[in-house]
C-alpha cells in the first residue's frame, strides 16, 4: 500500500511536470522511474494471484459473495455457544476469508494504479492468463471436454448417458460456483472500468462455458433411435439449462459474452425439437402398433403398461413440456373413431395445453386398445381386457401426477368406463349361470323341476369356471369388486335354493347324483378365479369331491 502510495504520488508529479514543462528532463527520469514501478507491480499482481489460487479460487469468491445473508447465520451460531470443534473449525473459516480479503484488496489496489497510469493492457494480461487456468481447470475437473458429433454417434448408449449424467452435476457446479465465482472476482478487481471488467470476463470465461452449454446440442442433434431414456435425459439437459437461465443472462451479459447465450438459447432449441420429435414417435409407435398377439387371460397389455409409465414419467416434466409444446400443431382427429369426438379440444388456454396433450396421448392408447380387443373371440374375454386396461389406466394417472394433468373428472370418468366393461364382463360370461337360477328360489315346485334346475346350473357353472378359470384381473380391487358382485348375484340365490330343495331330489343317492355343489363349493370356486390358472379341472373336482364327502356325512 505505501509503494502505491508512492506511484500515485509520481503519477502527480508527473502530470505536475507536463503542466510546466512538458520537455522537462526530470520527465524522462520519472517515466523511467514510472516504467519499473510498474513492472513491480506487475510482478507482485501475478505473485498475488499465483500465491492465492486456494484462497481466490471460485468456490470461495461465490461464497463470499453471499456473506451478508450468512452473517446473520453466524450471529446466531454464536449466540447458541458452539462447541469447541465447530468453534475452530468457524475460526479456520475465517482465517481463509481473511486471506482472500487481503489479497482482493491488493489486486484491486493494483489494478487501479496500473489502470490510472495508463498499465492496464499489462495488467489485464497478467490476470487473463492467470484466471482462464483456473476457468479451464475448473471445466476438466469437471468432466467436460470437447467432442464431436460424429463421436457422439459412434458411442453406445450406456457410455453416452453416462457423460449426460455428469453433464447434469457439471452444470450445477459450473454455474453456482465456477463462472459466478470469477465473475464475482473479476468485478471486485476492476471495478474501475467496466470494459476492462467485460474484456477480462469474456476471454476467461467464454471458451469454457461455450463448451459446456454446447454438449446438450450435439446429444440433441445426434442419431441416437428414440427411446425413453434419450427423452428423459433430453427433460433433464433442457431442464438444467432452464432453471439456470436467469443465471446465465446475469453472469454472462456483457456483450462480448452473448455467444456464451446464444448457445445455451441454440441448446433449448435443439432440444426442445429433439423432444417434440421423440413425442411425436410415441404418438406414432402407438397408433401403428400392431401386433395381433392375444394376452392370455385378457391380462393388461403390454402396450398398455410400457406407454403409462412412460406418460407418468413425463408427466413429471410438466412444467417443462408446456414452454416445448406451446408452438405444437393440434392434435388431428382424422384418426380417432367418431366415439371418441368428444375428447378434450386443442383450443385451451396456454396453461392447459400440456394437459390437453396429454389427454390425447391416453385417448391415442385407449384407441388403440379398444382395436385389440376385437382379436378375442370370446367376447366376454374382450370387455375383461377392455377392464384389465382401462384400470390399469387408471391406477397410473391417479398414483402420478398425470391426475393433476388430467383432472379428477377424467378419472371418475373413466373409472365409470371400467365399470360399464366389468359389468359386460359379468353379463356376457356369468349370464347362463345367473339364469339357471330361479328368480323365487324358495317357491314350491316339483322335484322334476327341481332336478332340472340343479343340471341347468351344473352345467352352466361348471362351464363358466372352466372357462372363466384362465382369466385374469391383473388390479387387487378390481379383482375384489367383480368377485364380489358374481358372488352377490349367484351365492345367496343358490343357497336359499340349496337349502330349500335338496331333499327334494330323492335321499341321499339323488343329492349325489344331482346336486354337485354346496354354496360353500360354489363361493370357493369364484374365490379362485382370475389369477390365470390354466388347469381348471382340478378345481371344479376337487369342489365336487368336498360337496360329495359333506353330503355323505
Amino acid at each position: 500500500m505505501e509503494f502505491i502510495k508512492c506511484v500515485n504520488n509520481l503519477q502527480k508529479a508527473m502530470h505536475s511536470i507536463v503542466s510546466e514543462d512538458s520537455t522537462h528532463y526530470r520527465l524522462v527520469q520519472a517515466q523511467n522511474l514510472m516504467q519499473i514501478a510498474m513492472k513491480r507491480l506487475q510482478k507482485e499482481f501475478y505473485q498475488i494471484l499465483s500465491m492465492n489460487r486456494a484462497h481466490l479460487d471460485p468456490e470461495s469468491m461465490s461464497t463470499r459473495s453471499s456473506r451478508t445473508s450468512r452473517s446473520s447465520i453466524s450471529d446466531f451460531e454464536d449466540d447458541i455457544s458452539p462447541d469447541d470443534d465447530v468453534r475452530a473449525a468457524s475460526d479456520s473459516i475465517s482465517e481463509v476469508e481473511q486471506v482472500s480479503s487481503i489479497a482482493m484488496a491488493d489486486l484491486k489496489a493494483i489494478a487501479e494504479c496500473m489502470s490510472a497510469a495508463g498499465y492496464a493492457k499489462e495488467c489485464v494480461n497478467v490476470y487473463k492468463v492467470v484466471r482462464k487456468s483456473i476457468i479451464d481447470e475448473g471445466i476438466y475437473r469437471l468432466g467436460v471436454e470437447r467432442i464431436s458429433s460424429s463421436r457422439i454417434n459412434k458411442m453406445d448408449w450406456e457410455a453416452l448417458d453416462m457423460r449426460i449424467k455428469n453433464w447434469l452435476e457439471a452444470i450445477k457446479i459450473a454455474m453456482k460456483t465456477l463462472f459466478f465465482g470469477e465473475r464475482f472476482l473479476c468485478d471486485h478487481v476492476f471495478a474501475v472500468s467496466e470494459s476492462i471488467r467485460e474484456s477480462c470476463f469474456s476471454e476467461i470465461s467464454k471458451e469454457g462455458a461455450t463448451l459446456l452449454f454446447g454438449f446438450p446440442e450435439l446429444v440433441a442433434k445426434s442419431k441416437k433411435p428414440s427411446s425413453p431414456d434419450k427423452m428423459f435425459r433430453a427433460l433433464d439437459m433442457y431442464t438444467a439449462i432452464s432453471q439456470n437461465w436467469i443465471e446465465i443472462e446475469s453472469i454472462f451479459s456483457f456483450e462480448s459474452t452473448s455467444p456464451v447465450r446464444t448457445q445455451a438459447l441454440s441448446s433449448l432449441v435443439k432440444l426442445s425439437e429433439s423432444i417434440y420429435s421423440m413425442l411425436s414417435d410415441f404418438e406414432s409407435s402407438v397408433q401403428k402398433h400392431s401386433s395381433k398377439a392375444l394376452v392370455p387371460g385378457g391380462g393388461v397389455h403390454s402396450l398398455t403398461s410400457n406407454a403409462m409409465n412412460y406418460l407418468s414419467l413425463l408427466a413429471d416434466y410438466s412444467n417443462v413440456l408446456t414452454d416445448i409444446i406451446s408452438d405444437w400443431p393440434p392434435p388431428t382427429k382424422s384418426s380417432l373413431p367418431e366415439s371418441y369426438f368428444d375428447s378434450p379440444e386443442s383450443d385451451d388456454p396456454p396453461a392447459a395445453a400440456i394437459s390437453t396433450r396429454f389427454a390425447w396421448l391416453v385417448l391415442y392408447l385407449l384407441c388403440k386398445l379398444d382395436g385389440k380387443a376385437k382379436y378375442y373371440k370370446d367376447v366376454s374375454l374382450s370387455y375383461l381386457f377392455l377392464a384389465n386396461n382401462l384400470q390399469h389406466v387408471v391406477f397410473k394417472v391417479r398414483t402420478s401426477n398425470l391426475q393433476y394433468l388430467l383432472g379428477e373428472d377424467w378419472i371418475v370418468k373413466h373409472e365409470a368406463k371400467v365399470g360399464q366393461f366389468a359389468a359386460n364382463y359379468e353379463r356376457l360370461a356369468w349370464g347362463k349361470v345367473f339364469a339357471s337360477l330361479p328368480e323365487n328360489p324358495t317357491a314350491e315346485i316339483s322335484p322334476e323341476e327341481v332336478k332340472e334346475i340343479f343340471k341347468r346350473f351344473n352345467i352352466s357353472f361348471d362351464e363358466a369356471c372352466r372357462k372363466q378359470s384362465a382369466c385374469v384381473l391383473a388390479d387387487p380391487k378390481l379383482q375384489d369388486e367383480i368377485k364380489v358382485s358374481i358372488g352377490r348375484k349367484i351365492t345367496p340365490v343358490y343357497r336359499e335354493f340349496y337349502e330349500k330343495h335338496r331333499s327334494s331330489v330323492g335321499g341321499r343317492r339323488g343329492v349325489g347324483v344331482f346336486v354337485k355343489y354346496a354354496p360353500e363349493d360354489v363361493e370357493n370356486c369364484l374365490s379362485h378365479l382370475f389369477f390365470g390358472t390354466v388347469d381348471s379341472g382340478s378345481s371344479v373336482s376337487t369342489s365336487t369331491t368336498s360337496s360329495r364327502q359333506r353330503q355323505r356325512a
